[in-house]
């Protein structure tokens, strides 16, 4: 399985390579925006698991790499927190396009300006496809630059807290942990303004939508 994983990495980084010098053979590359990114990032054996979904970091986070001709040429890595939700907004700023105001996403490219700025203070996630082939719970949850809360639920209710400080693989739930309790209270009042923001159905909704 791991075999096939890597081949598979290894034929993306050719065919980019092959892309790259097709542009800069034909005078392009100076006039071209290319980003490199997927859908989800991918578990490799990580809590034991292959594919994806869940929310823990093997998962939800992904790569982005961005070459925008338009500004100096500088290799950064930006620390802000993104959503895939961005990449529309952005290739219409760059291209000079009013963004629509009904996107839910911000344009990333003040970041690729000054990589040290940010355009978010969290994340939200959510995954809904269950009972499905599968057969991942339903979850959702919030993601800042050390915390993350995410709450499975449907016909669970089981919540797990942790801090990427001090626990990055994410095997300790701290969900009832004393200290943590304060911290926890504010992250899911800050959950519950992002699904506002996002607005997202309430369980009851969702079931009446078809997600069964």
């Amino acid at each position: 399985y791991m075999h096939d994983y890597l081949s598979t990495i290894q034929s993306d980084d050719e065919s980019v390579g092959k892309i790259v010098a097709y542009l800069k053979k034909n005078g392009l590359y100076e006039n071209t925006l290319i980003i490199y990114t997927s859908d989800q990032g991918f578990y490799t054996g990580e809590h034991g698991w292959f594919d994806k979904r869940f929310m823990y970091e093997e998962s939800l986070l992904t790569p982005l790499i961005i070459h925008n001709p338009a500004v100096p040429q500088q290799k950064a890595v930006c620390a802000s927190l993104v959503q895939n939700t961005d990449f529309a907004p952005t290739i219409l700023d760059i291209a000079g396009v009013k963004v629509p105001t009904d996107m839910q996403g911000v344009s990333l490219k003040p970041l690729l300006v000054n990589p040290s700025k940010s355009v978010r203070d969290a994340v939200y996630y959510q995954y809904f496809e269950y009972p499905a082939i599968h057969s991942v719970k339903r979850h959702y949850g919030i993601r800042t630059d050390r915390y993350k809360l995410i709450h499975f639920y449907h016909d669970v209710d089981v919540w797990e807290f942790y801090d990427l400080k001090t626990d990055p693989g994410e095997m300790k739930n701290l969900i009832s942990d004393v200290k943590s309790q304060e911290t926890i209270a504010k992250l899911k009042k800050q959950l519950e303004k992002l699904r506002d923001q996002y607005n997202v159905p309430a369980l009851e909704d969702e079931l009446k939508m078809g997600y069964k």
